[in-house]
């Protein structure tokens, strides 16, 4: 990977991050799914706050392979409760919890954990996230429990429709205040900057900052 392209990249991010942010300091989860191990090592190296990663078994490998030197890990994949267990030891932020169930094994498997709550704005059945209006629920269910809710996560709509995205983000930053929630974890490469606006605090980049990913083997 050509660390130099990618810390020019990461500047120019936090560039834009201090130009736009309208809720204080944004945190970059540098999404390093599909790129290997030598992509948490360069997000470390470059001062990343975060990494992120999609998927249980390569999140484990990759932080066993670069262990104990990488940023906080935050899981951010559509998450299956018997998954838990095995993440535990490794994620440090849990942003996909979006019903119940993972509340209560979070609960069991992760006392104390750190949350964000998913929320799907946009209706879309291949999304993952619960309802805007489950959200205080599920909140709620989650402080019971023990655990550290963070704030909100969502993604945009998949057609990236500029009027679409603006009103799904400003819509989960209404809840998430309605909650008293500080953290809204929106915006990834594509659309960085309507997140902005609507009040993000984390954005999660990958191909802005690494270049496409490479092909599956």
């Amino acid at each position: 990977m050509d660390e130099p392209a990618i810390a020019q990249r990461l500047t120019q991010l936090r560039a834009l991050l201090n130009q736009r942010a309208t809720r204080g300091p944004v945190v970059v989860c540098a999404v390093t799914k599909g790129f290997g191990a030598q992509a948490v090592q360069i997000a470390h190296r470059l001062g990343c706050e975060a990494i992120g990663e999609n998927y249980a078994q390569e999140a484990i490998a990759k932080i066993a392979e670069v262990a104990p030197a990488h940023p906080p890990v935050h899981f951010l994949g559509r998450l299956q409760s018997n998954k838990i267990r095995s993440l535990a030891g490794v994620v440090a932020v849990w942003q996909s919890v979006d019903r119940v169930s993972l509340v209560d094994e979070l609960v069991k498997r992760a006392p104390g954990a750190r949350i964000y709550v998913q929320v799907n704005a946009t209706d879309e059945p291949d999304k993952g996230g619960c309802a805007l209006h489950a959200a205080a629920g599920l909140v709620h269910q989650a402080r019971v429990g023990g655990l550290v809710v963070e704030g909100l996560m969502t993604v945009g709509p998949t057609d990236g429709h500029p009027e679409r995205t603006q009103a799904a983000f400003h819509a989960v930053r209404q809840v998430a205040d309605d909650l008293e929630l500080a953290g809204c974890s929106m915006g990834m490469s594509g659309d960085i900057e309507l997140a902005l606006a609507a009040g993000s605090t984390m954005v999660r980049v990958g191909t802005a900052l690494f270049g496409e990913r490479p092909l599956p083997k």
